[in-house]
Parts: structure tokens; sequence; C-alpha cells
């Protein structure tokens, strides 16, 4: 309850940051749904986080996202115990964070329903590690209705995420990343 609070908190603050004319501009998301998948020989791994936090600005095409580390849920719970304690050291580094801006928002019409793809950069922040970071996604707009789908890969070296010897053949090298985010207009 405390965590969806903070982020509700973060998303308020950070659309209450502009002016009520540029607030026509901007929609949230406070159920964004980010997913992670590592596949080997040896085992497949994923997890889904349903608590992120997403703003967009459709005018600058500014964007940010924010996930508590804590709330990704895998199938297994001794999954779910190591990788909070021995790899991502939720404790230590409790989100995950990316901001950036859509390169190509003037490609979007959000006035007429359809997909249009984009090309993300940006900053994404993990394991208290920030890195720039450029991909590219799709934006399906319908009615007064934003969805951001984008999926890229992370490797978890990159980000001074230690995997352990033992377990090393079981953690693929790149793991795949999906983020779908349905925004909603934020009413000021």
């Amino acid at each position: 309850m405390k965590t969806q609070l903070f982020f509700t908190a973060v998303v308020c603050l950070l659309l209450a940051a502009g002016s009520k004319a540029q607030a026509q501009n901007k929609y949230y998301d406070k159920n964004c749904d980010v997913s992670f998948f590592s596949s080997t020989p040896i085992e497949d791994i994923q997890a889904k986080n349903s608590s992120s936090v997403s703003v967009i600005d459709i005018g600058s095409g500014a964007m940010e996202f924010s996930s508590l580390v804590k709330a990704f849920e895998f199938p297994k719970a001794l999954m779910q115990e190591h990788f909070n304690e021995n790899y991502m050291e939720s404790e230590k580094f409790p989100k995950a964070s990316f901001k950036g801006n859509i390169k190509n928002i003037s490609d979007v019409n959000f006035k007429a329903d359809g997909s249009y793809p984009v090309t993300v950069m940006g900053t994404l922040t993990i394991h208290g590690v920030s890195r720039e970071v450029t991909t590219t996604g799709t934006i399906h707009v319908k009615g007064s209705s934003i969805q951001a789908l984008s999926a890229f890969a992370v490797n978890p070296e990159d980000y001074n995420i230690d995997i352990p010897g033992v377990v090393k053949e079981k953690i693929a090298k790149e793991i795949q990343v999906k983020v779908d985010a349905n925004y909603q207009p934020y009413v000021n």
C-alpha cells in the first residue's frame, strides 16, 4: 500500500511540475507492465511488475518510467528471493528508472487513431548504474488513450549485476525486457 501511494505521489509531483497549459499534453499510467525474460538451455526465468509508473508529454516527447525492483513477481518464490537479495540488491537499489525522449514525436498524430513507430533515447538506471540507451517502440492511439509498447535487451554486466559462476549458465547474457504502458490524460 505504501509503495502504491509513493508512486502515485511521484506521478502527481511530476505532472504538477508542468503548467496548466501543458497539462493537456501530459498522460500517465500508474500501473505499467514491465516484464523480463531470460532463456537458456538450462532454465527460463521470467518476472512481471504491474505497478510501474510512467508519464509522457506528447508535446515535447519527454517520457519517464519508474519501477520498484521488489515489485517484480516470479513464478517461483526462490527466484524472486535470489533476484532481490543476490542480484539486484533491492534494499540498496530499490528502483529502476528511465528518463528520456521520443525522438520522432512529430511523426505521431495524437488526433488520429493508429499505430506509430517511435525511437526512444534516454538514460536507463538499474542497480545504481545509469547508461544511455536507444530503442524502438510503437505508440497506439485510440481516442484519448495512448498505449506505448517497447521491447529491448539489457545486459546485466553493463549494470554491475554480478551473476555467480555457479548459476551463470542459467541466466542469459542479455535479458529481454518488455514495456506496456496504457496512458490516460492527466487532468489538473
